[in-house]
This record gives structure tokens, C-alpha cells and sequence, in this order.
């Protein structure tokens, strides 16, 4: 309330000698039904402004009121109080309160205008928080039956309610403000007349006081804290210069009303005031002209003393973080984020320093860190991103600063739901009964956010989170393995965990950890063995105490089958780590770990074999073969899914080529594995040929890199029992130390094996991965005739073709060397006939890229590319065939007319002389040729319907099984492809598939049968009953009678899924869906 400068006129003192009378006769004349309005009403007389004497309504913007308004409202007030009917209880009321603030009373009958006005509001407000009080302790009256129910008894009107606001910004402003010191009003004028403390202290009291009563306290509290609160620090803390005139008891009771005015307001509110009060530090930015000044020392400490008593309270660091935070979300612009981070980190820092008035930094922890926790766990949206910010850079903050007590009271907490299950907790788990649920799923997602937000988002990789992290990184790759095999929200952010922890952990930090996952290693505790992950029923999953297997066999297969799936996930995972190296890094890791194998099983005898050992001797070596089987299947593994991009660099290599040719030292090849351990020898060695050869532009740092390979290189030239690769070892040698000045032409003979290049060119082929190893022969040859003219080359190639095994099936004679065939396309066809599979699967594939590059030299070939690839498709290895196999599709799809009869020939009649198991698996590798082909010629595959069916129709008549079920299989693909153009013949097929279902004896069989029926369906789609109209009845017949009568679920299955489709097509013909349509018609 606003109080215009001027003279202070005195007041009449025959008028205020009607105080002394209403006290003498207040208990004789006070009503107690006083009512609330009448005092509303007082309130409003005395705060009337000029000119407008009956309004009762809230102007928009208060007039201000000067000193002659304000003796004027007083005078009237005093003389209504006097005279008028009704008035005598309020009267009374009054004088018995004035009469317990002798303070109020001197006031409100001083000369002071402004003080005198503060002191009237002040005891009339008074009066109506007695009558609010009073009638709220009164029994409410019952409601009617059916009606709703009362107000509240003390409950004012809306009216009420604004007056009783204008008389509190009055009674503030008027009573409170003036007298407050500087720095601590927002407004400050000149200090006013009279003693500063006990005025100061007659307001505070009385507003406080009124701050009890809900009904008051509310809108007082809500508006008026922050000066109510520094009254109260001023009467209670200040110091003895702002206070005269105020006893010690006086201050002690100031003291209680602020603790208990903190206590009971909302506490974020009181954190923000608290924190206006202090205000900036004195460092920050200066303070304007206008305004209030820095707030003194004294208060700075008393605020910040304050501040820390709500922190440590029950929920107070949500308090002091929601006080803090409250109104900066959702704020647009770069500079309102970057406000809300800065406020962010501001609050972590503070939440993370142990306040003065703590016993002891252990009890700080002990008393805040739980709650520091649950602020990851907000459910609102709008806040909960800054929310989780705070609690994330308090936990770093804390780790930082006391790692002890940040991994006692809040990394172990956070992390406990994971530790009880692992295998070193201390919990015993074998004392649980079996379907005790140890982590519930609520529990456990809550967990895994938590670890993502703080180790992931906080993305801080010190040594403490690092480590515990990794004691429960076992725990995670097991919900990791289990989310990957079935449907769980926990997939993604296992994931996340365990490549963050992998890429900010040391290298071989992280490759011990990796050792440990695939069970090679202790360093990761693993989930306990009592323990297993079950699906949840919201998405997620729960761990529980599981049973012991009783059965031997169960035990074993589920022992296996947890192995395998934790092979593919960790495979799976190292897919994301190779463009960092560490997929490259773990796979020579391996093949180091298998040469110490290798080495362990030359040294170490073979126990079950020698009677003699003892039991802890047994257990040795049989530890020592199921790490070896554990080694091995990692290896295969990784070898078949990381793909050739493994290695990043020449260290790498270097590594992976020493770790090849260190275990070809201990263990030289011999005994059933020989060509597998040559294979994988000539191909590292070729990778060096190759890198010496020109494929990379090697620095003069590589060969330093290479030279760490001279040792092994030269011991292997001595040991190695083969005396080609000893050569070449040695040439290697002597082409790393001359920095390749010196190559031997053995060199770029493997060199040019492993690149693929066309023997005597220079030119590298597409395919330049390496996938074959060095031909000795080859390299023995090319040196002595490297200048020597073609024919030359071309008796070289003839006895080099005589020595080579061209299939697996039998000896099959390579393309002879005089054919009219170009040198280096010759060379490519007798490469095809390698004994070697990579050699022969890369020079197949040359020639498939030769037929898709339409080279009009391989073109003029065909009937011999054809014969090669034909007779390669009969190999065992899968490289080789799948290769033939591609290159019969290229070749075919280009000619279809002059080479599909062959192939249909052969699908149908096999080769004489072969085993009727190997004439299955090649007709059916010449299957799959047909549907590439088929895929190939798309549309145009309508021209060769007929005989395309009708040997698949013979080939689902066959003896064999397999191949009836492969024949099937075709039959299905290529009536989809069809579609509407099957015509007449799905009489033929339809009759085929019934008859196979329902009497086939193998259920593979009547599995491929009911398959086409559904791939007849999907490629039909719409046009089913215009295509099928005819036999649509007979293939819903069989498929209800497949659902109702078959024994096979997997059958059962595919009838149900061509159930499906048809019952989808079906609704699709019969109810078309409606669509709204608007033409326009421009008339002419």
C-alpha cells in the first residue's frame, strides 16, 4: 500500500479515548456471533480511497493512498465503531486485542498516519482471524441427505477474500516494509520516524500470528514470505543495532516463528525466498541504480545456515532442487537451456559440499545420498530431464571427490539389484527356496535406467565408476543375452552400457572384460549359477532362484545351449566395436590365447588316457579341454560373423600374422587338421606377401610395425616341416628387413595369389580380400620363367593342371591349356580346379564378374564356363559351391534359352556314376541356380513356365526326402512369382500339393507342401478368386483338415498362417474399404 509524502496530521484524541472505553466493556457487551463480514467490512472502511465511499470491488490498480485519506478512514471507522447498531461486538473484540499488543494499540493511537493505518489493519485482521478460528472449532452442521456438502465454516467469499488480500499488501506495506533495514526491502525509502525494532517487531508478530490460521496464512504466505521471513531474521539474527528496543526473549520467540513459518510452508517456496533473500555473491554482477542494495554478511550466512537445515530435512534435496529449478523448464532459446544447465551444475555443487552444521561428512552422505537417488526417479516429464541432470552430476561430482563414501552410500545402492544376483555377493542364494523372486522387474528396469543415466549420459570414465561398473558387467551381458533372444525394452540399454564401458575402459582393460564374458576369465563375476532371467510381464525382465537340475543330460544341453547364446551375443556386440579396433584386438587376442593352447596340449599329457594321474590332476586337464573347446568355438564364431573389416590397421595385422605363425611354430601341422592349420598359415603369409606387393602404401613406421615378425619368420623357415612355406618364410624375411629393395619373386607370387590377380599381370582384380593362399607350384614356377613368351607360360600351365584336384565328387579334367582361350582367362579357369578352396572360390568368382561385366572374351566361352561351374557346384566346401552356383545364375540369366534346358536336364536326371546322397545335394544346389534364375528373369520367367514346373512336379515324386521337400519348396517360390499368369496348370499343382499333404509319410515333406499353398496366396493376393476360382474350395478343405488332423506343429503352423492370408484376402473381396470421394464436373 502506497503512502504519499506530506504532513502527518494528528488525529482527534476525543476520538481515540473510545479505545479504553470498549475494553472497559468488552466482556459485558461482545457478541459472539460476530460475523466475518462485519469485520471485512471494517477492513474495507478503513483502506476506502478518495471519492469513492460505497465500492466494495477491487480496483485494477490500487490508488495510492495519502496521509489525509488515511486519517479520514480512520476517522470514519472510530465513529462507526461508535454509533452504529451492530457495531458494539467488533468494538469489543478490538479493545481485547489492542489490549494484548500494547504495541498495536500505542500505534494505532499515534500521530503517524502510516504507522497508525498498519496498526488498525494489523488488530482488525486480528480480529477476524479470532472469529475464523473460533468458527472453525465449532461442529459442522450435517448435510442435507443428497445435497452436497457445506463450506467450511471459516470460508470467506470471494469479495471477502479480495479485501482481506488488499488488507494484508496493506498491513505489509505499511506496518512491515518501512521498517525493515536497507538491502532487504525491494523498495527502500528514507527510514521512518520512531523506533525501528519494536515497530519492526509489533508487525512480524502480529502477521505471524496470522500466518497460523490456514485461511490467512494462505494468501499471506503466498505473497508476502519473503518480507515476513527477513522481518523475522532481522528481530531474530540481526544484529543488537536493528533491534533496539527488542528484549533477548522477544528475539528467542522471533526465532521459534521462523523456524516454524519454514517448517510449515511449502518447502521449494521457501528455498527460493530463502535464496532471494542472500542474494548473488558479492563477485557476480553489480547491482543497478534503482533497487535494493547486497544483502549483509549476517544474512548471507543466516540464509545459507537456513538453506542447509532444508536440505538435510526428509525430502529436502528434492526441496532445495525443486526450490532452485521451479519455472527455468521449458524455457525456448539456446540461452534459456544454457540457463538451466548452468542452474543444473549450480545445484549439484551445492548438494555435493557437506553444509557446516553436519556432524560429520560421513552422516551428510549417509542422510542425503538415498535422496539423491530417488531424483532419478521423477515421474513428471517437464522436469525430469533436469532432475536427472542434478542427480547425475552430483553422483560424478561426489565420486570425484570422496570415492570411498560416493561407492558406499550411493554407487552400491544404485547397483545392489545387480550385485545380489551375481556370483560374488554375499547373499546366499542356495539358501532361497527354488522360484524366489531375487530381483523383481520393476526393480530391475528401474536399475538399469538409473546405471544408464548416471555411468552412460554422465559419461565420466574415472577409475571408480569404471570399476563398479565391471563388477556387474556379468549381470548385464546376461540380461543383454537374454534380451537378444527374446522381446524385451531391456536390449537397448544393456547394449549401450556394455559398449560404453568397452570404449572408455583401457584396451586391455576392456579385452580382460571380454575375456571374461565369454567365460575365459575371472575378472567379470557372472550371474550366480542358482540364478536365471525370466521374461516379465510388462516388457522387461526379473532374475529368480532357479532349481537344480537333477538330470545329468538336461544340465549339459541347457549348459550348452547358455554357451552358444552367450557366444552369439558377444559376438553381436563386438559388430559395434570395429571401427574402434577393439573387434580386431579381441580376435588376436584369441588366436593368441589359441597357440597357448596348442602349446599347453604339446606339453601336458593326456590324463584320460594314462592311468596313472589323480583326481586334481583329471580335473586339470579336463578344465583345460573345455577351455580349449571354449577357445575354439569363440574363435569359429568369430571368424563366420565379424566381417573382413576386423583389422584397422598395419599394428593389427602385424599382430594377427604373428599370432598365426607363433602357433605354427609350436605346433607344426600335422594329424587330421593339417590342410586346415596350412590353409590358415599360407593365408597370413600371403597377407604379407600382399602388403609387401603394393595393396597398401606402407610407411617407413610399418616396416618397423613388420620387423617384430623377422624372429618368428626365421625360426619357421628352420622348423617348419614344409619345405615350400619354408622358402617362402625366408623370402619374407628378407623382403621386411630390405624394406622390400629385395623381394624374391616368391613374394609376388603369393602376393599375387592372395589378391587374385591374373598370374604374369599386374593389374588387382575387384575381389581384393584375402581369400586364397600362395600355390606352391605355381610360386616354384614363376621365377624361372617370369620373361619367357607365352607358350612358354602355356606348357607351365598344362603341368600345373595336371596336378590338381578339380572336385570333391572325383577327378574332373580342367580346361586344357590349348584352347583357344586368352592367357590370362586360362589362367582363371585352371584357378578354378585349385585344391585349394579359397583359390578356387576366388577365381570362380572372377569368373562370375567376368560374365556380369559381359567380357565378350569369357562370353565366347560359354559351354566351358557352364562345364566349370557345373562341376564346382559338386564340392563340398560351401565358399566353393556358393560361388559355382552364382556364376551358373549370371551365366544362365544372360543365355536363359541355351543354358536352362541343361539345367532342367540335370535337376531331373543326375550324373551317372554318382551316390544317390550326393545326386540329392547336387540336384538340389541346381534348385537353388534355378531360382536365382527364376529371381533374375522376373516377368519374362512366364516364357519357361511349363518346363519349370513340371520339373519340380517330377522332382516332388523323388525317393528322396530332402529332395521331394526342396522340390516343394521351389514350386511355392515360383508360383508366387507367377502370380496371376499360373493359368491352367494350378489344376496341376493344386492336385501335387493335396496329395503330398495328405499322404506324404515325412513331415518335412507335408511341411513344404502346405508352404506353397501360402506362398500361392501372398503372391496371389487379391486375385485369388479370379485365379483360384476353381480349386479355392479344395485348398480350404486341405488346409482345415491339415489344422485339424496333422501331427506335425510346425505343419499345423504354415496351414494356419495360409488360413490367415485367406481369411485377410477374403475380407478384403467381400468388404472393400470405403473411401470418401468429391468429383468436380467443369461444365462446359
Amino acid at each position: 500500500m502506497a503512502v504519499e509524502s506530506g504532513p502527518a496530521p494528528s488525529l482527534d484524541p476525543s476520538k481515540m479515548a473510545a479505545l479504553s472505553d470498549s475494553g472497559s466493556n468488552m466482556a459485558g457487551g461482545a457478541d459472539p456471533e460476530l460475523e466475518p463480514g462485519l469485520v471485512v467490512e471494517a477492513l474495507e472502511l478503513l483502506l476506502r480511497p478518495p471519492g469513492d465511499r460505497d465500492s466494495a470491488a477491487e480496483p485494477v490498480q490500487e490508488p495510492a493512498l495519502c496521509p489525509e485519506t488515511l486519517r479520514k478512514n480512520a476517522v470514519a471507522l472510530e465513529e462507526r465503531l461508535s454509533r452504529a447498531a451492530g457495531w458494539a461486538s467488533l468494538r469489543s473484540l478490538r479493545a481485547a486485542v489492542l489490549s494484548r499488543n500494547p504495541a498495536l494499540a500505542a500505534g494505532a493511537a499515534g500521530a503517524e498516519p502510516g504507522w497508525a493505518a498498519a496498526c488498525g489493519l494489523l488488530a482488525l485482521l486480528l480480529c477476524l482471524k479470532e472469529r475464523l478460528a473460533a468458527l472453525a472449532a465449532a461442529p459442522a452442521a450435517a448435510a442435507a441427505p443428497g445435497a452436497p456438502p457445506p463450506p467450511a465454516a471459516d470460508t470467506l467469499s470471494a469479495g471477502q477474500a479480495r479485501a482481506v488480500r488488499r488488507a494484508l499488501r496493506a498491513a505489509v506495506g505499511l506496518g512491515l516494509l518501512p521498517h525493515l533495514p536497507p538491502g532487504l526491502g525491494p523498495c527502500p525509502g528514507p527510514p521512518p520516524p520512531g523506533p525501528r525494532g519494536a515497530r519492526l517487531l509489533a508487525a512480524a508478530a502480529a502477521l505471524a500470528e496470522l500466518a497460523r490460521l490456514p485461511a490467512l496464512g494462505v494468501p499471506l504466505l503466498a505473497s508476502h514470505l519473503r518480507l515476513l521471513l527477513a522481518g523475522l531474521c532481522v528481530l531474530g539474527h540481526g544484529p543488537a543495532a536493528l533491534c533496539q528496543g527488542v528484549s533477548e526473549a522477544e528475539r528467542a520467540r522471533c526465532r521459534e516463528a521462523l523456524q516454524d513459518i519454514l517448517d510449515r510452508v511449502y518447502q521449494p517456496l521457501a528455498v527460493q525466498e530463502l535464496l532471494v533473500l542472500q542474494g548473488p555473491p558479492k563477485q557476480s554482477v553489480p547491482r543497478p541504480r534503482a533497487g535494493p542494495g547486497p544483502a549483509p554478511a549476517w544474512l548471507r550466512r543466516l540464509c545459507g545456515h537456513l538453506l542447509s537445515e532444508r536440505l538435510l530435512r526428509p525430502n529436502g534435496v528434492q526441496a532445495v532442487v525443486r526450490g532452485v529449478l521451479e519455472g527455468t523448464g521449458g524455457g525456448a532459446g539456446a540461452e534459456a537451456a544454457a540457463l538451466d544447465w548452468r542452474k543444473c551444475d549450480a545445484v549439484a555443487k551445492i548438494l555435493a559440499s557437506c553444509p557446516q552444521q553436519c556432524l560429520s561428512l560421513e552422516d551428510y552422505y549417509r542422510q542425503v545420498c538415498p535422496q539423491i537417488l530417488d531424483l532419478l526417479h521423477i515421474q513428471d516429464k517437464v522436469a525430469a530431464r533436469q532432475f536427472q541432470r542434478v542427480a547425475t552430476t552430483t553422483v560424478l561430482t561426489m565420486a570425484r571427490e570422496h570415492p570411498e563414501l560416493a561407492e558406499r552410500h550411493l554407487l552400491q545402492p544404485l547397483l545392489f539389484p545387480l550385485l545380489r544376483c551375481s556370483e560374488a555377493a554375499e547373499l546366499a542364494v542356495e539358501d532361497l527356496a527354488a522360484g524366489t523372486m531375487l530381483v523383481p522387474e520393476a526393480e530391475l528396469g528401474s536399475c538399469m535406467e538409473d546405471v544408464l543415466k548416471v555411468y552412460v549420459v554422465g559419461n565420466d570414465s574415472s577409475s571408480l565408476l569404471l570399476g563398479s561398473l565391471q563388477s556387474v558387467l556379468g549381470v548385464v551381458f546376461s540380461l543383454y543375452s537374454f534380451a537378444k533372444q527374446n522381446v524385451s525394452y531391456l536390449r537397448s540399454p544393456c547394449q549401450e552400457i556394455l559398449l560404453w564401458f568397452l570404449e572408455k575402459a583401457e584396451r586391455e582393460r576392456s579385452l580382460a572384460v571380454l575375456e571374461g564374458l565369454a567365460g575365459l576369465g575371472s575378472t567379470v563375476p557372472a550371474l550366480h549359477p542358482r540364478c536365471r532371467v525370466c521374461a516379465g510381464s510388462e516388457g522387461g525382465a526379473a532374475i529368480a532362484v532357479e532349481d537344480t537340475i537333477s538330470d545329468e543330460d538336461e544340465a549339459l544341453y541347457q549348459k550348452i545351449s547358455s554357451e552358444q547364446c552367450h557366444m552369439q551375443s558377444l559376438v553381436e556386440l563386438l559388430s559395434h566395436c570395429q571401427k574402434s579396433g577393439l573387434a580386431g584386438d579381441f580376435f588376436i587376442h584369441c588366436l593368441k590365447e589359441l597357440a597357448q593352447v596348442a602349446a599347453e596340449d604339446e606339453a601336458a599329457p593326456n590324463l584320460a588316457v594314462e592311468p596313472g594321474g589323480s583326481l586334481l590332476e583329471l580335473e586339470q586337464d579336463q578344465a583345460r579341454q573345455e577351455r580349449k573347446l571354449l577357445v575354439l568355438q569363440l574363435v569359429a564364431a568369430l571368424c563366420e560373423s565379424v566381417s573382413d573389416t576386423v583389422f584397422t590397421d598395419i599394428v593389427q595385422v602385424q599382430e594377427f600374422v604373428a599370432a598365426v605363425l607363433q602357433r605354427a611354430c609350436v605346433s607344426p601341422a600335422r594329424g587330421p587338421g593339417a590342410a586346415a592349420e596350412a590353409q590358415t598359415l599360407a593365408m597370413a603369409m600371403g597377407l604379407v606377401a600382399a602388403l609387401l606387393g603394393g595393396a597398401v602404401q606402407l610407411q617407413s613406421s610399418d616396416f618397423s610395425v613388420l620387423k617384430r615378425l623377422v624372429p618368428l619368420l626365421e625360426e619357421l623357415s628352420h622348423s617348419y616341416p614344409e619345405p615350400l612355406t619354408q622358402e617362402l618364410a625366408s623370402d619374407l624375411r628378407i623382403a621386411i628387413c630390405t624394406h622390400g629393395a629385395c623381394a624374391p619373386s616368391t613374394v609376388g607370387a603369393a602376393a599375387d595369389s592372395v589378391l587374385g590377380r591374373k598370374l604374369g599381370m599386374g593389374v588387382q582384380s575387384p575381389a581384393g580380400i584375402p581369400s586364397g593362399a600362395p600355390n606352391p607350384r605355381v610360386s616354384r614356377a614363376q621365377p624361372q620363367h617370369r620373361h619367357s613368351n607365352p607358350s612358354a607360360h602355356g606348357e607351365r600351365s598344362t603341368e600345373q593342371s595336371a596336378g590338381h584336384e578339380p572336385s570333391a565328387t572325383g577327378p574332373t579334367p580342367a580346361p586344357c591349356a590349348d584352347s583357344p582361350a586368352p592367357a590370362g582367362l586360362q589362367e582363371l579357369l585352371v584357378s578354378a580346379y585349385d585344391p585349394q578352396p579359397p583359390a578356387r572360390a576366388a577365381a570362380l568368382r572372377h569368373l562370375a564378374n567376368l560374365v556380369t561385366q559381359r567380357d565378350p572374351e569369357a562370353l565366347q566361352l560359354q559351354e566351358k564356363l557352364l562345364q566349370v561351374f557345373l562341376e564346382n557346384v559338386q564340392h563340398e566346401d560351401a565358399f566353393v559351391y556358393l560361388s559355382a552356383i552364382q556364376g551358373v545364375a549370371l551365366l544362365s540369366s544372360e543365355y536363359p534359352e541355351r543354358i536352362l534346358p541343361v539345367l532342367l536336364a540335370r535337376y531331373e536326371c543326375p550324373a551317372q556314376g554318382t551316390e544317390d546322397a550326393m545326386a540329392a545335394v547336387t540336384r538340389m544346389k541346381l534348385g537353388e541356380v534355378l531360382m536365382r534364375i527364376t529371381r533374375a528373369l522376373g516377368d519374362m520367367v512366364f516364357q519357361h513356365r511349363e518346363p519349370l514346373i513340371r520339373t519340380f512336379l517330377r522332382g516332388a515324386r523323388d525317393p528322396d526326402g530332402a529332395l521331394r521337400a526342396s522340390s516343394l519348396s521351389n514350386l511355392g517360390e515360383l508360383c508366387q512369382y507367377l502370380g496371376f499368369q499360373l493359368g491352367s496348370i494350378v489344376q496341376e499343382v493344386t492336385c501335387c500339393v493335396t496329395a503330398i499333404a495328405r499322404t506324404d509319410p515325412e513331415a518335412e515333406v507335408r511341411r513344404a507342401a502346405v508352404h506353397v499353398v501360402v506362398l500361392l496366396l501372398r503372391g496371389l493376393s487379391e486375385k485369388v478368386t479370379e485365379v483360384l476360382q476353381d480349386v479355392l474350395r479344395d485348398l480350404y478343405h486341405l488346409l482345415k483338415h491339415v489344422v485339424t488332423a496333422e501331427r506335425d506343429g510346425a505343419t499345423v503352423l504354415h496351414a494356419q498362417l495360409a488360413l490367415e492370408e485367406l481369411d485377410t484376402v477374403m475380407r478384403r473381396v467381400l468388404f472393400p474399404p470405403q473411401t470418401l470421394e468429391k468429383k468436380i464436373i467443369v461444365l462446359p
